[in-house]
């Protein structure tokens, strides 16, 4: 039997950002979402019972942002250097977002009067999460190229529909910092969470309805993509599932279930990120460049994949086992350091 390597090696690469990108989002995810939700803290003792929750893994999440943006150099040059220029902004906010998140998370430890750090962990992650889901619109929307350059204009990611996709992945992300906390912590930042939790369910719910009616009107290759035969009944467990998790959640949150939500929270990002697949693949730089028109040639991916099938295990190891160290409640004066 023989193989493709050209045919083959771009799947596997696409596949390992896919991977890398799902698990940033589901695991920085809450980090930003605990940043959001910072300001609705009853006081300094929630806040801390909040960041212990968060200390042991917040750094190591980021990891996967790395995976996912190295591959994407490396793997796929062409893409990387078309979507770059095309979300220079966004991309800019969002690192700065991300270090300014960072850099307030230690030395909000440190500091005695940590009310301005405080402000700087949740204006970081709005920035980081709000960038992250105009990135993501950006993407969506398409990107102009004359298949080898970007032809757009400095702004053409500022549309309504990005800016919409930001606000939501501002939502989702508060949804899973408020579950996280339910499931990590107890007494009264649980309670107080499972209240957030279900108002940014509510919120999580609206903005799905509303992309899924939105994006096939505003975008006929989607609309395509969805609604032709056969595809229509193949893609139709999705929406169902979607709806399924969502109940789940609440369920969940009513009867005050522990780890219920996050997952169940978990789960809708997980269904969303499939229907975003299902809308775009195999383009890379919708509605143009496929996975194989971007990609790298047979040799440079095949030595790259050599180090990531080594180094891929030892992360996910790595990662498997910080969670179960760290894992059960965080109890108040509980900390990291």
């Amino acid at each position: 039997m023989s193989f493709d390597l050209a045919f083959l090696l771009p799947l596997a690469w696409a596949a390992i950002i896919g991977l890398a990108v799902a698990m940033y989002v589901l695991m920085d995810g809450y980090d930003l979402g605990i940043g959001l939700l910072f300001p609705r803290a009853r006081g300094e003792s929630e806040r801390d019972t909040m960041m212990a929750s968060i200390k042991p893994y917040w750094d190591g999440n980021e990891t996967w942002l790395i995976l996912g943006g190295g591959g994407l150099l490396v793997a796929f040059p062409r893409a990387y250097s078309i979507i770059m220029p095309a979300l220079y902004l966004p991309v800019i906010a969002m690192l700065l977002g991300l270090i300014f998140r960072g850099v307030a998370i230690e030395f909000r430890g440190l500091a005695k009067d940590k009310r301005g750090w405080n402000w700087g962990f949740t204006l970081g992650s709005g920035v980081a999460g709000f960038a992250q889901g105009v990135i993501l619109g950006g993407l969506i929307q398409g990107i102009k190229t004359d298949g080898t350059h970007y032809t757009g204009g400095t702004f053409d990611w500022l549309t309504p529909f990005a800016l919409a996709c930001g606000v939501g992945t501002l939502i989702g992300y508060a949804l899973l910092g408020a579950t996280w906390v339910v499931m990590k912590t107890s007494g009264h930042t649980a309670k107080d969470a499972r209240r957030h939790a279900a108002y940014a369910l509510i919120g999580v719910i609206v903005f799905m309805a509303i992309v899924s009616l939105w994006t096939p009107l505003a975008f006929p290759r989607i609309a395509e993509r969805w609604f032709s035969l056969p595809n229509f009944f193949y893609f139709s467990p999705v929406p169902v599932l979607t709806a399924a998790a969502a109940l789940a959640c609440l369920w969940g949150l009513i009867r005050e279930k522990e780890i219920l939500p996050f997952a169940m929270a978990m789960a809708l990002f997980m269904l969303g990120y499939l229907g975003l697949v299902i809308s775009v693949f195999p383009h890379l730089v919708p509605p143009t460049l496929t996975i194989w028109d971007a990609a790298a040639s047979t040799s440079s991916q095949t030595f790259m994949l050599v180090g990531t099938a080594i180094l891929l295990p030892i992360i996910l190891a790595y990662t498997a086992f910080v969670y179960w160290l760290f894992r059960g409640k965080v109890r108040e004066g509980e900390s990291y350091h």
